[in-house]
C-alpha cells in the first residue's frame, strides 16, 4: 500500500492521514513514519479514526520534522541494523502533550518543553497517552563526533530545557523547526553545522565524568588527532577546521577534547611546527638552511610571523638559534675528538 498524498510548500514534505480512508490510516501512517524516521511500529491508542500529520524539511544532513498525532505507542524492536544503514540519532522536543520514553533500560516521563535523545539504531519506545506535538531533529551519528557511550548516557532521560544550557537551546530549536523552508542551501548547510555543535555540546555535558569507556574513547581520539597533526605539519592548510573535517567531528567538540590537554588546537599546531623548525635549524649541514626555507617546509606561510613566533617561544631569533646550536655542536665534537691526556706514573 502506498498512498502518500503529499503537499509541497517550498522544500517541505507534508504527510497526513486526513485524505486516507479510515480503514487504511494506521497502515499508511506506519509506512509514512518508517519512510521519514526509520524502522518503527506505531499502534494507535483509541477506537476512532487515527489522525496524524508530519511536516519534514532538510538542512543539509539534518532532517527537521514536526509531528502532530493522536495518542499512540511507537516502538522499535530489537533487530540488527542492516550493514548498509547509517546509525541515526534523533533529538526530540515535546511541544504539547506528554510521553513516556524508554531506552537502554531507563524510563523517562517527558513533559512540555523537555528534550530527549534517541538512538534510532537500538530498541526504544514512546508512549503518548493523548494527542501531542513534537519537533524531531534527526542526523547521522558520525557527524556529532561524540562517542557511542556519550550518546548512551543521554538516552532514556528527559532533559529539562527550563534552565542551564537547555534554556538557551529550546527557543533556538523551536524557531528552527518552523522556519527551515525559508533557508537557501548555503545558509542551510552552515546552520546544520551550528545545530550539530549545539547537540554535541549537550551530549558532552550529559556524559558522566570519569566513565572508563568514555575516557578511553576520548584518549584514543586525541592520540589520533595528535598523530594527524604531526604527519601534516608541512601543510599550510592544516587548521582546526581541516582537522575536525578529517575526523568527522565538530570544531566545538575538537576544542573540548583539547581543553584537557592544557593547550588550544591552534597553539599545539604552532608548538609542533616550531619544534621541528628548531631541530632542523640546530643541525649542521654543508649548506646552512635559510630561515624562510625552514619556515615554509614546516607550514609557516609568512617568514616574519615565523620569526616572531620563534623568538616568543625560544627567546632568540631563528638565525641566532642556528648559530648558537651549531656552534655548541662543533664545540662538543671538538672535545670528543681531542685525545685525553695520558696519566704519568711517578
Amino acid at each position: 500500500m502506498s498512498y502518500f498524498p503529499e503537499e509541497r510548500f517550498n522544500v517541505s514534505l507534508v504527510l497526513t492521514t486526513r485524505s486516507v480512508p479510515d480503514g487504511d490510516k494506521v497502515a499508511y501512517w506506519n509506512e509514512s513514519v518508517n519512510r521519514m524516521l526509520g524502522p518503527m511500529t506505531v499502534i494507535p491508542r483509541g477506537s476512532g479514526p487515527f489522525d496524524a500529520r508530519i511536516v519534514t524539511d532538510r538542512l543539509g544532513y539534518l532532517q527537521v520534522s514536526t509531528m502532530e498525532a493522536d495518542a499512540k505507542r511507537v516502538s522499535r524492536a530489537p533487530a540488527p541494523t542492516a550493514p548498509s544503514s547509517e546509525a541515526l540519532v534523533a533529538f526530540g522536543v515535546q511541544v504539547s502533550g506528554t510521553a513516556t520514553f524508554v531506552q537502554d533500560g531507563r524510563r523517562a516521563e517527558v513533559g512540555v518543553g523537555d528534550l530527549v535523545v534517541c538512538d534510532r539504531s537500538r530498541p526504544y519506545s514512546f508512549d503518548y497517552p493523548q494527542r501531542f506535538t513534537t519537533h524531531i531533529f534527526q542526523l547521522p551519528q558520525h557527524v556529532l563526533g561524540v562517542s557511542t557511550s556519550d550518546i548512551r548516557h543521554a538516552t532514556g532521560h528527559a532533559i529539562s530545557t527550563r534552565d542551564g544550557f537547555g534554556a538557551a537551546l529550546l527557543p533556538f530549536l523551536a524557531t528552527l523547526a518552523t522556519s527551515t523552508d525559508a533557508c537557501p542551501p548555503t545558509v542551510a548547510d552552515r546552520l546544520a553545522g551550528n545545530v550539530v555543535d549545539l547537540f554535541a555540546t549537550l551530549l558532552a555535558e550529559r556524559a558522566l565524568p570519569g566513565t572508563p569507556d568514555t575516557d578511553t574513547a576520548r584518549c584514543h581520539l586525541v592520540s589520533r588527532i595528535r598523530e594527524h597533526i604531526s604527519r601534516n605539519l608541512s601543510d599550510p592548510e592544516l587548521s582546526p577546521e581541516s582537522i575536525a573535517r578529517t575526523h568527522r567531528i565538530s570544531i566545538r567538540y575538537l576544542h573540548r577534547l583539547f581543553e584537557g590537554e592544557g593547550i588550544t588546537v591552534g597553539r599545539f599546531i604552532q608548538k609542533r611546527r616550531l619544534e621541528e623548525c628548531g631541530r632542523e635549524l640546530a643541525r649542521r649541514s654543508g649548506t646552512a638552511p635559510t630561515v624562510s626555507a625552514v619556515a615554509q617546509r614546516w607550514g609557516f606561510v609568512s617568514p616574519a610571523h615565523f620569526s616572531r613566533a620563534f623568538r616568543a617561544a625560544y627567546g632568540v631569533s631563528p638565525r641566532e638559534w642556528h648559530t648558537l646550536r651549531t656552534a655548541g655542536n662543533d664545540a662538543r665534537r671538538s672535545m670528543a675528538d681531542t685525545p685525553m691526556p695520558s696519566s704519568t706514573m711517578g
